[in-house]
């Protein structure tokens, strides 16, 4: 599956990223523009039937996790998978940095998302952590955090490969924020064909009376109520 890295740089520049990251800041997740054709969908959509290109498989009932499945990718990536998370990288660096400013934190994120994995190997994640998931009708998502060791990026994309009242119902994409010295605040979000949702993987900088604090954020699937649903996720670390 050909898709070339220039081309994965023109479809995510045609996001508007001042937008975006306002966005994140009010709600703690943000659509994207398209970033995947919907035959492209459906190519990548297909790959989850085979195993070879996969190094482990979760069954979330089996885990208490919820019901479904989804596939971790080995380090070798289909094209899109590889050319679209080098592409996203940069456009999300200044956020998270703006965010470990506010919440008076390390930024430990290079410029280059390279140099990043490479770091995130020296210090022992050196599994893929790209994600197929597969859902259908019954299957959903607990409320979660993808965090696998210490080196964490604070944002991560999920793109849909399924469209939404066409191919599944239910299904919403659910984001639970904890905010300080506050109640919950959840938050549903329909995800559009071939486009990504920006979001935040742990927590991020809440305004308070007493300045920036950390409301921790967790993310989870509502159940899908017909047909089948499958997304691409993209993390920007790797995984112990």
């Amino acid at each position: 599956m050909e898709f070339p890295p220039a081309e994965a740089r023109r479809r995510v520049a045609g996001t508007d990223w001042a937008a975006l990251a306002a966005q994140l800041d009010e709600h703690g997740c943000a659509p994207t523009g398209p970033l995947l054709t919907p035959e492209e969908c459906v190519g990548l959509a297909a790959l989850y039937d085979r195993p070879e290109l996969f190094r482990t498989t979760v069954d979330l009932a089996r885990h208490r996790f919820g019901s479904g499945e989804y596939r971790y990718f080995t380090h070798d990536l289909p094209a899109p998978v590889a050319a679209l998370r080098a592409a996203l990288y940069p456009r999300l660096l200044p956020v998270a940095r703006d965010w470990a400013a506010r919440l008076d934190r390390p930024a430990p994120w290079p410029d280059s998302l390279a140099e990043w994995l490479e770091r995130c190997r020296a210090a022992g994640q050196d599994r893929s952590a790209q994600i197929l998931l597969s859902y259908g009708p019954g299957d959903w998502n607990a409320l979660h955090r993808d965090v696998f060791g210490e080196l964490v990026s604070p944002l991560q994309v999920v793109i849909a490969l399924d469209a939404y009242g066409t191919d599944y119902t239910g299904g919403e994409f659910l984001l639970v924020e904890q905010r300080p010295r506050a109640q919950s605040r959840g938050t549903a979000t329909v995800l559009r064909k071939g486009h990504g949702l920006v979001f935040t993987t742990r927590d991020r900088p809440v305004r308070t009376r007493r300045g920036w604090s950390a409301g921790a954020v967790r993310h989870g699937v509502s159940t899908v109520r017909s047909g089948h649903r499958r997304t691409l996720g993209l993390v920007f670390h790797d995984a112990a």
